[in-house]
């Protein structure tokens, strides 16, 4: 059974950083796209950034790119989204994912075959 599993949330000031960790287990996503996700209150899940399996193309959403890294370590079998300059808007419920294949679109616009629960992120202004 796949889990993924998401770390690293908290509470931070505007301006501050927060570093998320995606533990995944169950199966190796070494050759697999994963991204992040997140959903605000009231709003939809939307795409923030994601990554292919050998970590030569990765994609981020208009509203975080320059501001947020995503990265993995295929040894580790894990994911992360390192997240500099936070805003109050950037606050929401932070989702891993991760697909059976390797295309960044796939994982983009169809949003990932496995998920985790999700991990808390509050920016406060």
């Amino acid at each position: 059974q796949v889990h993924l599993v998401e770390s690293g949330g908290g509470l931070v000031q505007a301006g501050g950083s927060l570093r998320l960790s995606c533990a995944a287990s169950g199966r190796t996503f070494s050759s697999a796209a994963m991204g992040w996700f997140r959903q605000a209150p009231g709003k939809e899940r939307d795409i923030v950034a994601a990554i292919n399996g050998r970590s030569t193309i990765t994609y981020y959403s208009d509203s975080v790119k320059g501001r947020f890294t995503i990265s993995r370590d295929n040894a580790k079998n894990a994911v992360y989204l390192q997240m500099n300059s936070l805003k109050a808007e950037d606050t929401a419920i932070y989702y891993c994912a991760a697909d059976s294949g390797d295309d960044l679109h796939t994982i983009v616009v169809a949003a990932g075959e496995y998920w985790g629960r999700g991990t808390q992120v509050t920016v406060s202004s």
